[in-house]
């Protein structure tokens, strides 16, 4: 089997934040919406969607059990541009051979940030 794309749907109660913060925050591009399910192209083969669990017939598990692991170029510079809109960040650890922090989007999704130590 040859899969094109991923798409992780995250089933939200706070639906409206949670679009702003992966908009606005996070600056991810909007590759299709409507009222109720936002999907956001990461690459040619990944995606992230936000679906509203009002509209839908899964319920928000309000990011229990889920990690997004997001890879930056410059750690320090997504640190930075996180804090700027006043989002807690845990301090940037080295784990693995990469230095890497985390937020939690509005459902409590927590969101790791790495980068290849240099």
């Amino acid at each position: 089997m040859k899969y094109k794309t991923l798409n992780t749907i995250l089933y939200c109660k706070q639906w409206e934040d949670t679009v702003r913060f992966y908009k606005e925050v996070l600056k991810l591009e909007v590759c299709f919406s409507n009222a109720w399910f936002v999907e956001f192209c990461l690459n040619d083969g990944a995606r992230l969607s936000v679906a509203n669990e009002k509209s839908a017939t899964i319920q928000s598990n309000q990011g229990k059990g889920i990690t997004l692991g997001f890879e930056v170029e410059d750690i320090q510079s997504m640190l930075t541009a996180v804090r700027g809109f006043d989002i807690p960040a845990s301090p940037i650890k080295e784990l693995w051979g990469a230095q890497v922090f985390y937020i939690h989007d509005p459902e409590e999704t927590r969101i790791e940030f790495w980068s290849p130590v240099r």
